[in-house]
């Protein structure tokens, strides 16, 4: 088997929603993946910031190993103490210590909890969502609606709702479409498929005393900046920002496929019987790798791992003074670095073949978004290659 063989096949066998990929992997420890013609890569993008404790960790292999071997799948019929034990933990991590109640939904991934959280506003009573321009939330009709993407968007319009655009951290602009008619304000704490950007300083903040002030729920979608993304569990709470609805996925499975809407207060109760379902959401394998993800990142001391390396890595980027790189932005481990110039699939490409794996969300922007566990020494290996890759 090689990446041509299988690419020879690819085309053939699955529908064209992703082109054609560039290699086949198929192994990978920690940060490292290997293709099928035995090349070694820097993984830098963690599958998209899924893969949290990188690659074919011990414990999740063991927990997968275990809870396989013990009971899959039982749908939403009967109960687990997986299950619930995963929702515990998930509610008390968004409650925080408001001291008010939380209850938590499971899906397999971030477009099906974001689908949950729009069911919980539509039975507010109140007919409208305010979304910012630069969000992705999805790509399901329900998510696509608080989508901005137009090229995502066009094609299956006209989408479901009644949706207000603002710009993305314009605290003004919010305040002046804000109304009584408005169910909920959805809001990403850090914008990853924009290209890790950061609102203002104190912009969160103010949403939230907005949404107060008008009674709207804030939504709050932490499918990639949460679960230790970003510098702690929640992108959010590090500023003090408490959520009415949170969704969450990506690295809350380390790479299984699990997701969550968590609602807080009187939301906690919107969704009732009948409301809403899923097959596979919450089954005991998929509760058990959660779980063990969140013990992992908490005994390994993660979260402040992915302040200081984030912030160490941003820094070593700059410091190169390279005229091609504008700046670095971004938090913890998911950082943009923004370039000169609209080139940045080209680097890409260079870095794939110098052995790196990183991703172009904009065309002047690289996304660097590695699993939790990466080293200062492995980055520094991309670092020093960086003035090639740019100037490729």
């Amino acid at each position: 088997m090689s990446n041509a063989d299988v690419l020879g096949r690819y085309g053939a066998a699955m529908m064209q929603t992703f082109g054609i990929p560039p290699r086949v992997l198929v192994r990978g420890v920690g940060p490292w993946v290997w293709d099928a013609d035995g090349t070694r890569y820097l993984d830098l993008l963690a599958g998209i910031a899924v893969n949290s404790l990188g690659h074919a960790h011990p414990r999740v292999v063991a927990a997968i190993t275990e809870q396989a071997g013990r009971l899959m799948h039982i749908s939403n019929l009967f109960a687990s103490e997986p299950q619930v034990a995963l929702g515990e933990r998930l509610d008390a991590l968004v409650a925080g210590d408001s001291g008010l109640p939380a209850r938590t939904f499971l899906t397999n991934s971030g477009t099906e909890a974001n689908e949950a959280a729009l069911k919980v506003t539509r039975l507010t009573g109140r007919p409208r969502l305010v979304a910012m321009e630069g969000s992705f939330h999805g790509r399901s009709l329900g998510a696509l609606s608080v989508t901005a993407a137009a090229a995502y968007r066009e094609p299956f319009e006209p989408l479901p709702g009644n949706v207000t655009w603002v710009p993305y951290g314009d605290l003004d602009a919010l305040a002046a479409v804000m109304g009584d008619d408005v169910a909920a304000v959805v809001v990403e704490p850090v914008q990853g498929e924009n290209g890790a950007i950061s609102p203002p300083e104190g912009w969160l903040a103010g949403v939230r005393a907005l949404c107060d002030e008008h009674g709207a729920l804030l939504w709050l979608d932490e499918v990639q900046t949460g679960i230790g993304r970003c510098g702690g569990w929640l992108a959010s709470a590090t500023e003090g920002v408490r959520g009415d609805v949170v969704t969450l996925a990506k690295g809350l499975g380390g790479g299984f496929p699990v997701g969550a809407c968590v609602a807080v207060g009187d939301a906690a109760t919107l969704l009732q019987a009948g409301h809403h379902g899923t097959t596979f959401g919450g089954n005991p394998l998929a509760a058990t790798v959660a779980l063990t993800v969140l013990d992992v990142i908490e005994s390994e001391g993660l979260l402040e791992h992915a302040r200081e390396t984030g912030d160490w890595l941003a820094g070593a980027i700059e410091g190169l003074g390279l005229s091609e790189v504008s700046h670095v932005r971004g938090r913890g481990l998911l950082r943009g670095v923004v370039l000169n110039q609209p080139n940045a699939r080209e680097v890409l490409a260079a870095a794939l073949e110098a052995g790196f794996i990183v991703n172009a969300p904009r065309p002047d922007v690289l996304r660097l978004a590695p699993p939790l566990v990466v080293t200062r020494d492995e980055l520094q290996l991309f670092v020093d290659a960086l003035p090639g890759l740019v100037r490729a």
